[in-house]
């Protein structure tokens, strides 16, 4: 989008941030009968309410605007067609095509990937009912009982997240493990109680290299060859990845590594063969049906126009709090206690894709870029942070998650959570003016200088903005959709603050230190030529690490 046409649309912005200041929403709501029909949209079972939010029709019409201004329509089209708007990677984008429905080809620099990603989705399937039938098993002819994946970030966090919220699908007698952390506590741990026999490892590594999934593989090999034998390596373990020679070296066999491509970045990457593991916990069938929830949102944002795109609606009233109103965080509230590990799994796809200070053409923005995403389950949250929510200085934009029907037939349970997050979001918007609590503490006979010392502090500021999505059920195919939405949601942020949403080179640098670091921590090296913070803190580790208990 050329200069002038962002700083003209964030203006408009600005000219309305400015009109809204000194309109309440429960002003708004209070004149507009028909503000919930107004401002609610629908993809499949999954409804967006957006009416609690500090907008009106001209808002949102700017806020449209300035989408349409940074040509969302026009990269959302490049994506499709496979050109590499991965500028800095020189790479095609192209995570849709993994969870494809249609029959046409999907092209990437000439060639249809479908055959290839068909062919990995038959190969899993295989593995999967091979392994969950019993027909795949251990070394000593035990059938698996537990499945171990090792990976990090998108290797971790996608399925990890995806099979805990999928758990009612799973089978009390297969259980799902994940190891991420270097910290030797997390392996120790996960093994634990674990029998060796009857576990399956999954090592989740594109080019089988990264450090952490690495040095925990090894320690997972040498668990188990201490149990069983060298011998057994290649009948309980599988791999992730396109380094086969590598794999093979580790005693993987090649009909037991998994592929993927360099189009698939890390954290899009659970549609691929890194959802091996998911597809291991709740079955083949239940992993397409995610598939096929995905797609159907992928319609929906290509299809729909932007005024009734959830994807797009959503982005931009990101966009409207984080640089019109200047709100930097964004906080994601599930009120489904298996969504837990839902936020930090858009964590890393929303602050890790737009967490950029530099354009496409690498100039610095003149803009703020990601917002800080964070959050826990409800009704959990309530009794932790909620109350900074509700009066804190800051105001944070947020995102209820809700089922109309529960996985369990637990009937008290479930009207009190959602009773819950009605109540939310009403108390957001409407607050609790100072006349309000007044009126209340006189009703319960406070006398007027106990009503006068005690007023303050019942004060809810209230206007403060929520969405929330509603959904019938959380299964595999409203999980997909719920996914994608949140992808898409991010891709046309990426698009308006014109950086690119797929490359990730701040990890790079922290990994570079550390490797240099590593042999001044064994202590083979001298530890200086580093600042004298690190050589201090070196200093303690090494005057420390070898003290017995």
């Amino acid at each position: 989008m050329a200069k002038f046409g962002r700083k003209a649309a964030f203006a408009a912005l600005t000219k309305h941030k400015k009109r809204l200041e000194d309109q309440p929403m429960r002003v708004q709501f209070a004149l507009d009968p028909n503000r919930f029909k107004r401002y609610s949209a629908q993809a499949g079972d999954i409804l967006l309410d957006y009416s609690k939010n500090r907008i009106d029709e001209d808002a949102m019409a700017a806020l449209f605007d300035l989408a349409r201004a940074a040509d969302v329509e026009g990269h959302r089209t490049a994506m499709c067609e496979g050109e590499h708007i991965n500028v800095t990677e020189d790479r095609a984008v192209m995570h849709m095509a993994l969870r494809y429905q249609g029959d046409h080809p999907i092209p990437v620099d000439g060639e249809d990937v479908m055959p290839g990603v068909r062919d990995v989705l038959a190969h899993m399937k295989q593995f999967t009912d091979a392994v969950r039938g019993g027909d795949i098993r251990g070394h000593t002819g035990e059938q698996f009982t537990d499945i171990v994946n090792i990976g990090i970030g998108g290797s971790d966090l996608g399925p990890a997240m995806v099979t805990l919220a999928l758990s009612p699908y799973g089978r009390a007698e297969l259980r799902a493990h994940y190891v991420s952390n270097v910290d030797g506590a997390h392996i120790h741990d996960t093994l634990k109680g674990l029998d060796p026999a009857r576990t399956m490892f999954v090592i989740a590594s594109k080019t089988f290299s990264t450090d952490e999934t690495m040095t925990n593989a090894a320690s997972a090999r040498a668990w188990l060859s201490g149990s069983l034998g060298d011998a057994a390596v290649n009948d309980h373990f599988a791999a992730v990845s396109t380094n086969l020679e590598a794999t093979g070296k580790f005693g993987i066999r090649s009909d037991r590594t998994f592929g993927f491509w360099d189009w698939v970045g890390g954290r899009y990457s659970v549609w691929s063969a890194i959802g091996l593991p998911i597809a291991l916990a709740v079955g083949f069938e239940n992993f397409e049906k995610l598939l096929r929830g995905a797609d159907a949102m992928d319609r929906h944002f290509l299809s729909e126009p932007l005024e009734k795109n959830l994807p797009v609606i959503m982005a931009v009233l990101g966009v409207w709090y984080r640089n019109v109103w200047g709100f930097s965080t964004h906080a994601v509230l599930p009120y489904d206690q298996r969504l837990s590990r839902f936020a930090a799994y858009l964590q890393q796809q929303d602050m890790e894709s737009n967490g950029k200070s530099v354009t496409l053409s690498g100039k610095a923005v003149n803009w703020s870029t990601g917002p800080i995403v964070w959050g826990e389950p409800g009704t959990n949250g309530q009794h932790a942070f909620y109350q900074l929510i509700h009066q804190g200085t800051d105001v944070i934009p947020l995102d209820f998650l809700i089922a109309a029907r529960p996985q369990e037939s637990l009937p008290p349970h479930h009207d009190k959570l959602v009773a819950n997050v009605l109540a939310q979001s009403e108390a957001l918007m409407l607050g609790k003016t100072i006349e309000e609590v007044t009126e209340e503490l006189r009703a319960q006979g406070l006398s007027k200088a106990e009503i006068k010392a005690m007023a303050p502090h019942k004060v809810f500021p209230g206007n403060r903005p929520s969405n929330t999505l509603f959904y019938q059920k959380l299964t595999p195919e409203t999980l997909g959709s719920l996914i994608a939405l949140y992808e898409h949601k991010v891709f046309v942020q990426g698009v308006i603050w014109n950086v690119n949403s797929f490359d990730q080179w701040g990890v790079e640098l922290g990994k570079q230190l550390a490797k240099a670091l590593l042999p001044k921590v064994e202590g083979k090296v001298s530890g200086e030529g580093h600042d004298s913070s690190t050589q201090g803190l070196l200093g303690y580790y090494l005057a420390n690490k070898d003290q017995q208990d």
